[in-house]
């Protein structure tokens, strides 16, 4: 089996840094509205201008007023019709991954299973390790948490001092 190119494409650096709304960690100015453009130019879709002419929306709450965070910023949402066309490319996508996963495995499973194992094997070093740093980190974190409680309920057990009362001087009369 030989790679497809589609599968080479991703797997090489193309050196772009896109900035903008992200939607499925992927950017909305620079990729996928540029994209579903020239799908619709191509007939491939049929998404509406004003979808993509303003791509993002108010969102609004259900008594009709809109929806701020609690930082105080109105809050964006992606137009359902292109948000479901994006949804769709990533479950083709991820199909596409899988697929091609199983093509290799099933016209090569020895070279499949011989990656595999090369992997696993040289990740176990970095597994053990990070299992004990973790284990190390929760233990402490144990210890300083007994350390603190103990302390507070040491704290709350001393009996307060009581203030000291004036004495009263007896006026006789």
């Amino acid at each position: 089996m030989e790679t497809p190119n589609y599968i080479k494409a991703l797997l090489v650096h193309n050196g772009r840094k896109p900035a903008g709304r992200k939607v499925w960690s992927i950017d909305l100015e620079t990729i996928w509205l540029p994209f579903f453009t020239a799908t619709n130019v191509m007939q491939e879709t049929h998404i509406a201008p004003d979808a993509l002419g303003a791509p993002l929306r108010l969102a609004y709450n259900t008594d009709g007023s809109i929806k701020f965070s609690k930082t105080g910023r109105p809050i964006t949402k992606v137009v359902r019709e292109l948000a479901d066309q994006i949804r769709m490319v990533r479950e083709n996508f991820t199909a596409s991954l899988a697929n091609y996963a199983s093509g290799v495995i099933t016209e090569n499973p020895e070279g499949y299973k011989a990656e595999a194992q090369k992997a696993r094997q040289a990740g176990e070093p970095i597994v053990v390790k990070d299992r004990n740093a973790l284990e190390q980190a929760l233990a402490q974190a144990v210890e300083e948490a007994v350390k603190e409680a103990e302390a507070k309920a040491e704290a709350e057990a001393k009996p307060k001092a009581e203030p000291k009362r004036k004495a009263k001087e007896l006026v006789t009369a």
